[in-house]
């Protein structure tokens, strides 16, 4: 059996919105291919507790206005206990509903995505200079 490899690596993210999904495939691409990793797994972590990271649909630029509008729809801003604090309790709630992390198959080299499929940064409280996206590649 080949001895098991780690690899680490940091992802900066800018963001120019205040709700915006950020497109990082090929950015995590880019450190499964400096992993060396052949077959594993490739864990994600957005840090901050309004950001969060969703796989979806890759084609249509729509769906990521879609899936804005509907967390809108289910947590709109403005009417949170956490506002008098600093005006973002929306921006939390939106970031648990999707989640801070993902975790993808590397099978031959490659991230496990189907056609349709990409990895994106969500910021719900931008816009942002440098979103932390922590990358954990694990496998042989």
């Amino acid at each position: 059996m080949p001895p098991m490899k780690q690899f680490l690596a940091t992802l900066q993210v800018s963001t120019q919105r205040k709700r915006e999904l950020v497109d990082i495939t090929e950015r995590v691409r880019e450190e499964v291919r400096r992993s060396a990793v052949s077959n594993g797994i490739c864990a994600l972590y957005a840090q901050g507790a309004t950001a969060a990271l969703m796989i979806q649909e890759n084609d249509d630029p729509n769906i990521t206005l879609d899936v804005l509008d509907c967390l809108e729809g289910i947590a709109p801003q403005g009417r949170w206990r956490h506002d008098r604090v600093d005006d973002n309790g929306s921006a939390h709630i939106q970031a648990g509903i999707v989640g801070p992390s993902e975790v993808i198959p590397i099978r031959d080299g490659k991230l496990g995505l189907s056609t349709w499929q990409n990895i994106f940064l969500c910021d719900f409280d931008g816009p942002r200079n440098r979103r932390t996206v922590i990358v954990t590649i694990h496998g042989e």
